[in-house]
């Protein structure tokens, strides 16, 4: 796959339900090999713009590329896990991937072995002979995301991966789409877990309202948003005076304050007038997390 073609490329789209604009001149330009995470609140506008980027929708202004082309004309080269779960419950695990398979072209045979390694790699096993209904919800979603990677595609677009799957199979389900993308795979997925997308992206879109806030490389995101964070866990019934060069978030009833420290002001001089001031608990300095920025953005995209 050439890297001067970007594998997705969105250029002024736009596009309305009735009178409700779910995706407004929005312009978004995916490089190929890249791992990018869409967020957004809920009806942001995420799951609109996936299905447009599939050709499961059209808009009703603009353009979509996909791998230099439609999504309906590179299907073979695209894996899709879809927001609305779709198993044939009554066939067994075996029978279903391999109808997925010859869908996007493989033989019989190499859906069966595709279909052994993966779910060997998903330490699921044991499901192959078993029928979709007697899977656990976390279980099916294993074998739904088999059925996206099954024929090797270079592009994977994962619309809420993580959804049924418990801390430990979500750790796993990780690891597996790192190793995809550290093979060269261009991998997109849409999530409400902001932790995960910190862990694994290099890339950040956020969308709100159908409008394009962010859409950066994680470190440069980093970088523009930078500051400077003390979290505070007082003792019980302490409470801390206004102290200067910080502007405190939030109130005094919460369990940790979080005090933003002004430019140009040292925070380890801030972290001892906090301990001067007040019993505490914990004293502790961070940066901005992708939660932080997102609450941050949406915030001011809704008061505006």
């Amino acid at each position: 796959m050439s890297s001067a073609v970007p594998a997705i490329a969105v250029q002024g789209v736009t596009k309305r339900f009735g009178d409700v604009t779910a995706v407004d001149d929005l312009n978004l330009v995916v490089p190929s090999g890249c791992l990018i995470g869409f967020l957004g609140p809920n009806g942001a506008g995420k799951s609109t713009t996936i299905r447009m980027i599939m050709s499961i929708i059209y808009p009703d202004f603009g353009t979509v590329q996909v791998l230099g082309r439609t999504a309906l004309d590179a299907k073979d080269r695209i894996g899709y896990l879809p927001e609305e779960r779709g198993l044939y419950r009554r066939m067994r695990v075996r029978a279903f991937l391999r109808y997925i398979g010859r869908l996007k072209g493989l033989t019989n045979r190499g859906a069966d072995e595709a279909a052994v390694r993966w779910l060997e790699r998903l330490e699921l096993p044991e499901a192959l002979t078993r029928r979709c209904e007697e899977l656990s919800k976390g279980q099916q979603q294993k074998v739904q995301f088999v059925a996206a990677v099954l024929h090797d595609p270079d592009l994977i677009v994962l619309d809420e991966p993580f959804s049924g799957l418990d801390p430990v199979n979500a750790a796993l389900l990780s690891r597996v789409i790192c190793e995809m993308h550290q093979s060269g795979k261009t991998i997109v997925f849409s999530t409400h877990v902001l932790h995960q997308a910190e862990l694994l992206c290099d890339r950040i879109f956020l969308i709100d309202r159908g409008v394009k806030l962010l859409d950066d490389d994680i470190e440069d995101i980093r970088d523009r948003f930078r500051e400077r964070i003390i979290n505070v866990e007082l003792a019980n019934g302490a409470t801390l005076p206004e102290i200067s060069g910080t502007h405190l978030q939030g109130d005094q009833s919460s369990d940790v304050l979080e005090l933003h420290v002004e430019d140009g002001v040292d925070e380890q001089t801030i972290m001892r007038r906090v301990v001067e001031a007040a019993p505490v608990r914990a004293v502790s300095l961070r940066e901005p997390s992708l939660d932080d920025i997102f609450t941050r953005l949406v915030t001011e995209d809704h008061a505006s």
